[in-house]
């Protein structure tokens, strides 16, 4: 079973950044595909950016620019450095991975680990 814990995040004012990150257990994350989601209230969950076995990545158009996705196989971590924050972005964020080799993808339905999420909250 692949455990998930992410941790990183806060409150910051729009402009600012944050960086999260999700440690994983009990499998390498160089054999995992992985990905970040995030859900705000009263909305459906969205794809924020995923990264494939190799280090491939796909980022959702809403964040592309301002967001990067990373893996160190080293700390067995995976990472979202979120950059100039938009009061939009503010939500809980989760990430997921599954060990299939996974064309990549933002469906949440394609992944079967979760972490618990992590709050971000990006003021005005």
């Amino acid at each position: 079973q692949v455990q998930l814990v992410e941790s990183g995040g806060g409150s910051v004012q729009a402009g600012g950044s944050l960086r999260l990150s999700c440690a994983a257990s009990a499998y390498s994350v160089s054999r995992l595909s992985m990905g970040w989601f995030r859900q705000a209230p009263g909305k459906e969950r969205e794809g924020v950016a995923s990264i494939g076995r190799g280090g491939n990545v796909l980022y959702a158009d809403s964040v592309k620019g301002r967001f990067t996705i990373s893996k160190d196989n080293a700390e067995n971590t995976m990472y979202l450095q979120m950059d100039n924050l938009k009061p939009e972005d503010t939500a809980m964020y989760s990430c997921a991975a599954t060990t299939w080799s996974l064309t990549l993808t933002l469906n949440s339905a394609r992944y079967g680990y979760w972490g618990q999420g992590t709050q971000v909250t990006v003021s005005s």
